[in-house]
């Protein structure tokens, strides 16, 4: 098993060595989507989110998550991240996340680009909550969806 997978060893797990490989510029970019009421949408676009402005503060929690996911991911390598980032494009029931991460490194930055996109979506959903609510107190449309890499490449 342990040729099959390369993060198992006959002993566990353990985080591949890269040292070998030489330092490249890199970048991942990452996208996702949060779907909101219209009447949401309209509140966070007048900044009329009791709680802040809704998102500049999912942009920095985004662009945190990604200068922390080697801590969050547990095998994933600490990287010495050259430059982030995250921004919305906000349509009438949908805002879409798009995170580029860029590196001078061994290893890509997918899980760092997906994980910022991650924690964006997760904080506006966090912010908004109180308002996209029904009368049950449930969220029957509201919904994180399609977060994917959508590119990987040496610069």
């Amino acid at each position: 098993m342990a040729d099959e997978f390369t993060h198992l060893t006959d002993s566990g797990v353990h985080m591949v060595e890269v040292g070998a490989k030489p330092d490249q510029k890199r970048r991942a970019i990452a996208s996702g989507s949060i779907f909101l009421d219209k009447h949401t949408i309209e509140l966070i676009q007048n900044e009329e989110i009791k709680k802040g402005n809704v998102l500049t503060t999912a942009q920095i929690a985004g662009i945190q998550a990604v200068k922390n996911t080697s801590s969050m991911i547990p095998l994933c390598h600490p990287l010495a991240l050259t430059g982030i980032e995250l921004d919305f494009e906000v349509k009438e029931d949908e805002i879409i996340a798009k995170c580029s991460v860029n590196t001078l490194g061994k290893t890509g930055v997918e899980m760092e680009a997906i994980t910022g996109v991650s924690v964006a979506l997760l904080t506006v959903w966090d912010m908004v909550k109180a308002v996209e609510k029904d009368e049950n107190g449930q969220y029957p449309d509201t919904r994180i969806s399609d977060i994917k890499v959508i590119k990987k490449e040496k610069i």
